[in-house]
């Protein structure tokens, strides 16, 4: 699984919109879109941002292991 389906998944569970995760990040819904959507690359300081947020490791979020 690469990451971005994992960033998908992850805010569909919280029932999240793409505008709020955005804003965790400092980006704007079309910014945060373009990342989930292969169109833009996520920064490893979005990266770290994310899995603070969301209670994973980097490993789990890069699609590198199962265990959260």
């Amino acid at each position: 699984m690469d990451y971005r389906t994992r960033m998908r998944n992850l805010r569909e569970d919280r029932d999240l919109t793409q505008k709020e995760v955005g804003q965790i990040i400092n980006k704007s819904q079309q910014g945060y879109g373009h990342i989930e959507d292969g169109r833009a690359e996520l920064k490893i300081d979005d990266l770290i941002k994310l899995c603070r947020f969301y209670g994973v490791s980097a490993d789990y979020f890069i699609g590198m292991s199962e265990k959260r």
